[in-house]
């Protein structure tokens, strides 16, 4: 039976791991996570948690399990939440996910804080069937970027680190990444074409202060002056443009770009670097990919 492109994969932690103050590393293993595919750099996944009325068993699986999980009472919907695969071993059917603990805000937080050896989740995610182009992949550079900037809060951290592992070494670039604690400015893994500017908030009332701060003065460097919006245009004639730089076929909207930013995390911040870059400096808005992963003040993504 051939294997479908995604599915749920049923997984249980096998090793929780502190990695620094806030990013705890949980190993999740199984029999069928052999076939958990592994696209690569930002790729996304769901993981949905049981919460103490509903187990995992209320979970739709099939092709059109969110149409029916948002048919369910919301009484009876799991929560999920969105994350980056940071390591995968098939040969061991071994799955790693770095999750952000902080003080319990929603279901995600409240399993992070209390999560044991043994305790089982769902994964939903891509299969080793998964060939091609992958959707769920936002970093999608032109081929030829002078600098890329990758930038974002602590949400955004895992799917920054495996970018930078997975981007060749001749790569140029800058990252910008505001953590919640000094423990925590080690994270992401090293590149020898990047400069890093990463530090820890100063409490609530310096929540994007970092990140603002940090990618406008990025933006001052590596926007070329009067070439911002120096770009090949891909052949829009037989490639349709999305909002998100990608082309119908699913690669990247521009063939070059003097510069390439990757920007992600909490929503209001995200929206207002994305206008800086794009109205305030020029940038190509098909060289700037966005995503707001959480929203201050609401529970989802917590």
């Amino acid at each position: 039976m051939s294997l479908p492109m995604s599915a749920f994969f049923r997984a249980r932690v096998s090793k929780i791991v502190d990695v620094t103050p806030s990013f705890r590393r949980f190993t999740f293993t199984g029999d069928d996570l052999a076939d958990y595919g592994d696209p690569g750099l930002d790729q996304r996944i769901k993981v949905v948690f049981p919460t103490a009325q509903l187990s995992l068993d209320a979970m739709p699986l099939g092709d059109d399990w969110y149409a029916q999980w948002r048919e369910l009472p919301e009484a009876d919907r799991l929560p999920f939440r969105t994350y980056t695969t940071r390591y995968v071993r098939n040969d061991v059917a071994e799955v790693d996910i770095d999750m952000v603990s902080h003080d319990v805000l929603g279901p995600a937080s409240d399993w992070i804080s209390r999560a044991q050896i043994g305790d089982e989740v769902l994964i939903y995610g891509p299969t080793t069937a998964h060939t091609g182009v992958s959707y769920g992949i936002d970093f999608v550079p032109p081929a030829q970027s002078e600098q890329i900037l990758l930038a974002g809060d602590e949400t955004a951290a895992p799917a920054i680190a495996v970018i930078l592992e997975q981007l060749p070494a001749e790569a140029r670039g800058v990252v910008v990444l505001e953590v919640p604690a000094a423990g925590d400015v080690d994270y992401l893994p090293a590149h020898p074409g990047f400069e890093f500017h990463v530090a820890a908030r100063t409490g609530d009332d310096g929540r994007h202060a970092h990140l603002v701060a940090g990618v406008e003065a990025a933006a001052e460097r590596l926007v070329p002056a009067g070439r911002g919006a120096e770009v090949e245009e891909v052949d829009i004639d037989h490639d349709i443009l999305w909002e998100v730089p990608r082309t119908a076929k699913g690669g990247a909207a521009l063939k070059s770009a003097p510069l390439y930013s990757w920007l992600a995390g909490e929503a209001s911040a995200i929206k207002a670097l994305r206008r800086h870059l794009v109205t305030g400096m020029g940038v190509d808005r098909r060289a700037v990919a966005f995503m707001g992963y959480w929203r201050l003040g609401r529970a989802e993504g917590a």
